[in-house]
């Protein structure tokens, strides 16, 4: 019996401002090491204190809509949402109800075609629906001291601008879930409006996933929540996990229970934490407080004029205007800072162009510098644990580089061994090529002595490449690149061993 699953999710975002939602106290977590320092009257719900909204997390959530093509609501409000934690200050968190700042947006994930529900899907994208996004303030922390029987409470984060979207149920399996996260963490980074990093919980998902039978109404299932989950890899294992174990469920004629619980990634299993009624009444009523907030149609369009260059944008142009692979426009746009250094690159390449010293072609260099940003580059990034924030290349010295590669003066395996250094020093190219005898040979007469010394050392090779075998005459370029320790052209030598050998 096939079951099919229904995921939907609820995503927090920890918004980039200077300062907290209702207060005037600052917006990093980073400096206060010491709990309950960076707090005031408002953020600790005191009573008789008056909150007042942060315009510019007001902005980054309409931001965020506009980029998810969601509709901006002209009349948005905070709501109170009723509930006693002891994290909470006030006993009530400040939040959205039926008239968030966001909502009937999409975002598209890039799937593989798939066999769904009986039918053959031929493309290779698809839409996730985004029911709404709205603002609210983040809680504060609970701290359990180890070997006591008592919790304490950090309010350090209480009244940070906490964003949270809610999709629709349109996800169906944890690699799409995975995907659709990673995605929404570009565009929140190339937004600017958070860092949205999950192992600091700066984003933070939950999972709702029932199963339904095939034939059966799509939300026939009984839903479970997995909360808190930290990281991408975690998403897609926590709901593969849930499809596998109600399926299980299932199959026996048990029933679903609805409940909520956590992901081990110790174990790579979902554990219980408590049971769940049917619904959850916050008793949601207008925050007294707060009057309602109203945006003209200027307003909105204004700001969408502001909207940086998108993910998927600069994709499309990166390969349009550059020629780079779809491969390596995908690597490099998947982080914001490497698409700028990839950018400072190319005016500098375009800035070699007019150079004496080299001759050399735009689009081969572009594509060289893909090249190498994607393979050899990001080697050393991943290797040292570093983003390119962290490197010492800079983009001139880097498309020296490329100019040397394209112009032949230094061979691949000469530029593996010059980036290397430049990655350790920092040092310019043409030093390290200078100071390591680098220098590609492509003259023929310099090469001539060379070529037929191999021709003379390996008659058997010589032979087999006249009978048609082509590795032969691999191995003999191999033999001239190891006899000139590497600095023979091999281009030249492949062609200057084709016309002596004929």
């Amino acid at each position: 019996m096939k079951y099919i699953p229904v995921i939907g999710m609820e995503i927090h975002v920890e918004l980039k401002t200077k300062s907290k939602m209702f207060c005037a106290c600052k917006n990093d977590l980073d400096l206060e090491k010491e709990p309950n320092v960076n707090i005031c009257p408002v953020c600790t719900g005191q009573p008789g204190t008056l909150p007042f909204p942060n315009e510019t997390a007001v902005k980054f959530v309409q931001m965020a809509g506009l980029s998810l093509d969601c509709n901006l609501l002209k009349e948005s409000k905070f709501d109170r949402k009723n509930y006693f934690y002891p994290d909470i200050p006030k006993g009530y968190q400040i939040s959205q109800y039926d008239q968030p700042l966001c909502e009937k947006g999409y975002i598209e994930i890039e799937v593989s075609p798939r066999l769904n529900r009986g039918e053959t899907s031929t493309g290779t994208t698809k839409k996730i629906g985004i029911t709404r996004i709205h603002l609210e303030e983040d809680t504060g922390k609970l701290v359990h001291p180890k070997g006591t029987d008592y919790s304490l409470v950090d309010f350090n984060r209480a009244g940070l601008p906490l964003m949270e979207l809610v999709t629709e149920p349109d996800i169906e399996s944890g690699k799409e879930a995975r995907l659709f996260c990673h995605k929404l963490q570009q565009i929140f980074r190339y937004l600017g409006i958070s860092d949205a990093d999950m192992e600091k919980g700066q984003m933070r998902c939950e999972v709702n996933i029932s199963l339904f039978k095939e034939g059966a109404d799509k939300l026939s299932g009984t839903k479970v929540e997995v909360k808190n989950i930290n990281s991408f890899k975690f998403v897609e294992k926590s709901i593969d996990y849930e499809i596998k174990r109600q399926t299980e469920i299932l199959e026996k004629g048990e029933k679903i229970v609805q409940e909520t619980r956590g992901y081990d990634s110790n174990q790579e299993v979902t554990v219980s934490q408590r049971k769940k009624e049917s619904a959850h009444d916050y008793r949601y009523f207008p925050e007294p407080d707060i009057p309602p907030m109203v945006f003209s149609e200027d307003y909105v369009e204004d700001l969408r004029k502001k909207l940086p260059e998108l993910p998927e944008n600069k994709k499309k142009r990166f390969i349009d205007e550059y020629g780079i692979s779809e491969e390596n426009a995908d690597v490099i746009v998947s982080d914001k800072n490497l698409a700028q250094y990839f950018e400072e690159v190319v005016s500098e390449i375009k800035e070699k162009l007019n150079c004496d010293e080299f001759e050399i072609e735009e689009g081969k260099c572009l594509k060289l510098a893909s090249n190498y940003i994607v393979s050899e580059l990001q080697k050393h990034l991943v290797k040292n644990y570093e983003t390119i924030r962290d490197i010492k290349i800079t983009p001139e010295n880097y498309a020296e580089l490329v100019a040397f590669i394209a112009s032949g003066k230094i061979s691949s395996s000469a530029a593996q061994t010059v980036i290397e250094e430049m990655y350790k020093s920092g040092a310019d190219p043409s030093q390290i090529i200078e100071k390591k005898g680098l220098v590609q040979v492509s003259d023929k007469k310099e090469l001539e002595t060379f070529v037929r010394e191999i021709i003379d050392k390996n008659e058997k090779s010589v032979e087999d490449y006249r009978k048609g075998k082509d590795n032969a005459l691999q191995f003999l370029v191999g033999q001239v690149m190891s006899a000139t320790k590497g600095k023979a052209n091999p281009g030249i030598a492949r062609e200057m061993l084709k016309e002596k050998l004929k």
